[in-house]
C-alpha cells in the first residue's frame, strides 16, 4: 500500500506542492490591500482635518499591523519560488519598497504608545527588516533575483537608514515627552486661573472660552507627540528617503517597460501564476499612496525651516541637541541592572557596557547629523527655487502698471489677534519655528468652532428658548421630586443629571390622549441633549460615584427610545388604554414599586453593602420612577384638570429645566477636560472640546443672557446642588455641597451666585 504523499516507488511526490501558491498570493493581496486602505484612510483624514503633516490614526505600529506587514512583504523573504518574468521580478522589488514606505509613513506613531510598547514594536520592525535584507542577499546568490540588482541594493540601503531613523526617534521620545510635560505644566496653572474668570467680565463667556481653548490648542498641538516627531529632523529626512525608494521602484518599472531590450528575462511561469499581477498592482498602489504623507512632511518641514527666504539665510548649524542622546548617556552612566559577584567580571561587564553605549551614542549623533545634512540640502535647494520665483515676480511686476496704492490705504485693517507665542511649545533648536507654527495653527480653533456651529442641536435650542424657566432658577430641577414622597428604602438616593431626565421622558410616552407628533419631537430633542449631558456627567464624576446611575439612565433610555418600553413595561400600550393621566401615573408607580421590591429582594446581598448610588440598575430605575410618579400625583397644579396636555406641558418644562441647569456646567467641563488629559490623547480631546463649544455656542449665549446674571459658570455643579438650592430657597447666595470640601479653591471662587429678577 502506497504511503500518502509518496509516489508508487516510495519517493516524495512534490507535484502538488505548488498548487496552493495562487491562493497564497491572494492572501498577500488581501494583506497589501488592508495596508493600502489604512494608508489611504490616514491620507484622507489628514486632508479633511487640514493636517498636512498627516498624523497616523488608522495605520499605527501594533501587533495587528505588524502581522499584516509580515504577510504583505512575503515575496521579499520567499527564497525558492521561481520568479522568471518581468512582473515577477518587479513584484519582488515592490515588496521591498513597500516596507520602506510603511516605516516612513508610520514613524509618528512611535510617540503615541508607551515607551515599552514603542521599543517592542521597533524590535519587531528591526527583525523583519534584517530578515528581508538577509533573504534578498541569499536570493542574489541563488539567482531567484537576477535583475534589478542596483535597485534592490539602493532600497536595502534605504531600509537600513529608515530603520536607524526609527531607532533614533524612539530613543529620543521619552526625553521629548518629559520636556513638553514640564513646559505644559508651567503654563497650565496660568490657564487654570484664567478658566476661573469666564463669568467675571460681563457677557463674554463664549469669546473668553474660545480664547482659552485657542491657548490650550496651541500648547497641545505643538506638543503633540505625533506632531513633534512629524517635524523632527529624523522623520522629515525619512520622507526624503521614502520618496527616493519610490522613485527607485518607478525607475525600474519605466526602464523595464520602456526599454525592454536592456533586459533578458527567463521563460516559464511563477508558482504564484495569475495572482502575481494582483500583488504587483496593489503593492505599487500602496507604495504610491503611502509616499504622499512622508513626502508632505518633508516638504512642510523645509518650509518651516525656511519661512522667510527674502530676509533670512537658510544656512543651518550642524548641532546635535541634547535630547537626542540624553537617554543613552543616562544608561551609560548608570550601573548594571544585574549583580555580578566577582569584582573582576563585574568591572569587565561595566567596561563592555561603556564601550557599547559609547558606540551607540556616536551612532546616534551620526544618524542625526546625516538627517540634518539631508534636510540642509533640501532647504538649500528650496531656497534657490524660492529665490528664483521671487526674482520672476519682481521682473513681472516691472511690466504691470499698478494703481492700487491709493485704494489700499482705505482698506479696513483686521482686528488684533491673540498673541500665542508663549503657548507655542518647542524643543531646543526649533526657535525659528515658533512664529511659523503660531501663524499656521492659530485659526484651527475657529475652524472647529465653525464646524460645530453647522451642527447645532436645533430642537434642543428651540426647547430651551420656549420652555426653560431661566429667570426662576430652573425651577423644574427642584420640582420633579418631592420630600413628601417617602423613599422605598432607608436613606435618600442621589440623582445623576440623566436619570430623572429619561424617567420623565418615559412618563411622557405613557401619557394617553396626546399628540404623538409632540412626543416624538420631545424624544428627538432629548436625543440631541443627552450626548452633552453624558459628556458633562462623565467629566464631573471623576471618582465614578455616580457611574451606576449613569449606566441606569443609558439602559432605560435605550428601551424608551427604541421600543417604547420602560424596563418590561410597554409604555405605548399603556398610552392606548383609555385612562386618565392620574390613573396612568398610579399604574406606573405601582409597576415601579412591584419591580423595586422584586429586584431589591433579589439583590439584597448587594444593596446592604453598597450605597444607593451603586445599587443594581433595575433597583435604581424602579425607585426613580416610583418617586417621580408619586411627586406628580401630589402636585395638585399638575393634575387638577386631569388632562394629559397640562401634565405634558409641566413635564416638558421640567425636562427643559434639567437640561438648561446641566448645560451651565459646559464652560467648566470643557476647560477642565482639556487640561486633565494625557499627552497622547490631549490633541484629540481639545479638538473635541472646541467642536462641542461650536455646537453649543448659541445655548451658552442664551444661558449667559437670559439666565441669572451671576451664575458662576466656572464651577461644576451636580443636580443635587440645584435641588438643595431650591429646597432652601437660597437664590441670593448658595455654596454647592459638592464644592464645600474642595480645598483647592478659594471660598469666594467656589460660590454659586443666583439672582432671580
Amino acid at each position: 500500500m502506497a504511503i500518502v504523499g509518496c509516489s508508487s516507488d516510495g519517493y516524495m511526490d512534490v507535484t502538488k506542492f505548488n498548487k496552493p501558491m495562487p491562493w497564497i498570493g491572494i492572501y498577500i493581496v488581501a494583506a497589501s490591500l488592508a495596508c493600502l486602505i489604512a494608508l489611504a484612510a490616514d491620507l484622507i483624514h489628514g486632508i479633511r482635518g487640514r493636517k498636512l503633516w498627516f498624523p497616523c490614526k488608522f495605520f499605527c505600529l501594533n501587533a495587528t499591523s505588524l502581522a499584516l506587514i509580515a504577510v504583505a512583504v512575503k515575496l521579499s523573504v520567499d527564497l525558492n519560488t521561481p520568479m522568471p518574468h518581468r512582473h515577477d521580478q518587479l513584484s519582488k522589488l515592490s515588496s521591498s519598497a513597500m516596507i520602506c514606505t510603511i516605516m516612513a509613513n508610520s514613524m509618528p506613531t512611535l510617540g503615541i504608545t508607551e515607551n515599552k510598547d514603542t521599543m517592542m514594536n521597533l524590535m519587531a520592525v528591526a527583525i523583519l527588516v534584517v530578515t528581508m535584507i538577509v533573504n534578498i542577499c541569499i536570493q542574489f546568490v541563488t539567482g531567484v533575483i537576477y535583475v534589478f540588482w542596483v535597485e534592490h541594493a539602493v532600497i536595502m540601503l534605504l531600509m537600513l537608514i529608515l530603520l536607524m531613523n526609527m531607532a533614533s526617534s524612539a530613543i529620543s521620545i521619552p526625553k521629548m515627552k518629559h520636556h513638553f510635560e514640564l513646559k505644559y505644566k508651567m503654563n497650565e496653572e496660568a490657564l487654570r486661573e484664567s478658566s476661573n474668570q469666564f463669568g467675571e467680565e460681563g457677557n463674554q463667556i463664549v469669546s473668553r472660552l474660545r480664547d482659552h481653548l485657542m491657548k490650550i490648542w496651541m500648547m497641545t498641538h505643538t506638543s503633540s507627540p505625533q506632531f513633534v516627531l512629524g517635524r523632527s529632523v529624523t522623520c522629515t529626512a525619512s520622507g526624503a528617503f521614502c520618496l527616493l525608494s519610490t522613485m527607485t521602484l518607478v525607475e525600474a518599472m519605466l526602464r523595464s517597460y520602456l526599454m525592454p531590450w536592456s533586459f533578458r528575462f527567463c521563460t516559464g511561469d511563477s508558482d504564484y501564476k495569475w495572482s502575481i499581477i494582483l500583488i504587483f498592482i496593489v503593492q505599487v498602489a500602496a507604495v504610491v499612496v503611502g509616499t504622499i504623507a512622508p513626502a508632505f512632511r518633508w516638504f512642510i518641514a523645509i518650509n518651516y525651516r525656511c519661512p522667510s527666504v527674502r530676509n533670512k539665510s537658510c544656512k543651518r548649524r550642524f548641532h546635535v541637541e541634547g535630547y537626542w542622546t540624553t537617554k543613552l548617556v543616562l544608561i551609560k552612566e548608570s550601573p548594571l541592572g544585574f549583580r555580578i559577584h566577582n569584582r573582576h567580571y563585574r568591572k569587565l561587564a561595566h567596561d563592555a557596557k561603556l564601550l557599547l553605549l559609547s558606540f551607540c551614542i556616536k551612532l546616534q549623533v551620526g544618524i542625526v547629523l546625516m538627517c540634518k545634512a539631508a534636510q540642509y540640502v533640501s532647504i538649500y535647494l528650496m531656497c534657490w527655487i524660492m529665490t528664483c520665483c521671487d526674482h520672476c515676480k519682481k521682473l513681472k511686476s516691472k511690466f504691470v502698471f499698478s494703481v492700487s496704492s491709493v485704494s489700499s490705504e482705505t482698506e479696513s485693517r483686521p482686528g488684533p489677534k491673540l498673541d500665542l507665542r508663549c503657548f507655542v511649545l518647542h524643543l531646543e533648536g526649533e526657535e525659528e519655528l515658533v512664529e511659523v507654527m503660531m501663524n499656521q495653527n492659530r485659526d484651527a480653533t475657529n475652524h472647529w468652532v465653525q464646524v460645530g456651529e453647522k451642527k447645532q442641536p436645533k430642537l434642543l435650542i428651540e426647547l430651551l428658548e420656549e420652555k426653560c424657566s431661566f429667570l426662576q432658577g430652573f425651577k423644574g430641577v427642584g420640582a420633579f421630586d418631592s420630600d413628601q414622597v417617602l423613599s422605598l428604602h432607608a436613606g435618600e438616593a442621589p440623582y445623576s443629571w440623566s436619570l430623572p431626565l429619561v424617567t420623565l421622558a418615559s412618563i411622557v410616552v405613557a401619557l394617553p390622549n396626546i399628540n404623538q407628533g409632540s412626543v416624538k419631537k420631545l424624544l428627538s430633542t432629548i436625543n440631541e441633549g443627552l450626548p452633552f449631558v453624558k459628556f458633562i456627567e462623565k467629566n464631573l464624576d471623576k471618582e465614578g460615584e455616580l457611574f451606576k446611575l449613569r449606566k441606569t439612565a443609558e439602559i432605560v433610555w435605550l428601551g424608551v427610545d427604541l421600543y417604547d418600553k420602560w424596563l418590561d413595561v410597554d409604555l405605548h400600550e399603556l398610552s392606548l388604554q383609555d385612562k386618565s393621566p392620574n390613573e396612568t401615573l398610579e399604574k406606573l408607580a405601582d409597576a415601579a414599586k412591584i419591580r423595586y421590591e422584586k429586584f431589591r429582594a433579589k439583590y439584597n446581598h448587594i444593596c446592604i453593602k453598597l450605597s444607593p448610588s451603586s445599587w443594581p440598575i433595575k433597583v435604581s430605575a424602579s425607585h426613580t420612577m416610583y418617586k417621580l410618579c408619586k411627586t406628580a400625583l401630589l402636585n395638585h397644579e399638575l393634575v387638577r384638570d386631569n388632562t394629559s396636555e397640562r401634565l405634558l406641558e409641566a413635564l416638558t418644562v421640567m425636562i427643559s429645566d434639567i437640561l438648561g441647569a446641566c448645560l451651565t456646567n459646559l464652560p467648566h467641563v470643557i476647560s477642565n477636560k482639556c487640561l486633565n488629559s494625557t499627552i497622547e490623547e490631549r490633541e484629540d480631546t481639545v479638538r473635541h472640546a472646541v467642536y462641542i463649544l461650536g455646537k453649543t455656542k448659541k445655548i451658552l449665549e442664551m444661558l449667559e443672557k437670559r439666565a441669572f446674571p451671576r451664575v458662576d459658570f466656572c464651577r461644576g455643579t451636580y443636580i443635587e446642588d440645584w435641588r438643595l438650592m431650591h429646597k432652601q430657597n437660597s437664590f441670593l447666595h448658595f455654596v454647592p455641597s459638592s464644592l464645600e470640601n474642595d480645598t483647592h479653591k478659594t471660598p469666594k471662587s467656589s460660590d454659586l451666585y443666583l439672582n432671580i429678577d
